[in-house]
């Protein structure tokens, strides 16, 4: 099993399509959408108004959920899932459930609830709740070396402030890929891991912040 976060910067990659046909084709993953645009439209409207960091933080939900629905809405197999028991009857179904963070995340107090927190510390935790040891986190970022650390991951805005100690704490076997790497998903999937690319970079991040990723 795997947990897949497929950003939300990718709503408008030309690859979308190949991305969504895997998602569809492995009944072996959870797919946690990013905010993609609909998050954008949160931030603006709290600079614009002002309001505070945990309404902020309940209506980013709302845009994952929407990001979610979006995806579902363009690939017939993708299944929007709220929590635990319908993740896991969409996947013995045979299709793949997009999950719908809303109700989960505000039922957890121990959540912070601002910006520090996002889909992608939330996949993390997601996967911590279904016991599941893969995670793969797909954005659009460009890697500049094979040998990444934590700090350098977090001071470069690619993951946001709480992703290092959520993939501590739950400890799943985690990679990152790029806009364009769908073809190395399929692999990974599949168990190639001798077959992947250059550009797919595991995190080792069970060591202090600053050690190395391979």
């Amino acid at each position: 099993m795997w947990v897949v976060k497929f950003g939300g910067s990718l709503y408008d990659a030309d690859s979308l399509k190949n991305w969504l046909t895997l998602f569809a084709n492995h009944s072996s993953l959870v797919v946690v959408p990013g905010g993609g645009p609909f998050a954008d439209q949160v931030r603006q409207a709290q600079a614009q108004f002002g309001f505070d960091d945990s309404t902020a933080h309940a209506m980013a939900l709302h845009a994952m959920e929407q990001y979610g629905r979006m995806l579902c809405g363009l690939q017939p197999g993708l299944i929007p899932a709220a929590d635990a028991e319908a993740i896991y009857r969409t996947l013995e179904r045979g299709d793949t459930p997009v999950w719908m963070p809303l109700t989960m995340v505000l039922s957890d107090e121990t959540i912070e609830q601002n910006w520090q927190v996002t889909s992608d510390s939330l996949a993390a935790w997601l996967a911590g709740q279904l016991r599941i040891d893969k995670l793969v986190l797909i954005k659009s970022v460009r890697l500049e070396s094979d040998k990444l650390t934590s700090d350098w991951l977090q001071s470069n805005q690619v993951v946001d402030p709480q992703f290092v100690d959520y993939v501590r704490r739950y400890n799943p076997q985690a990679w990152l890929l790029g806009r364009t790497d769908h073809q190395d998903l399929d692999r990974l999937l599949r168990g190639e891991m001798g077959e992947l690319s250059s550009r797919v970079v595991k995190f080792n991040l069970a060591a202090a912040t600053g050690d190395e990723m391979s």
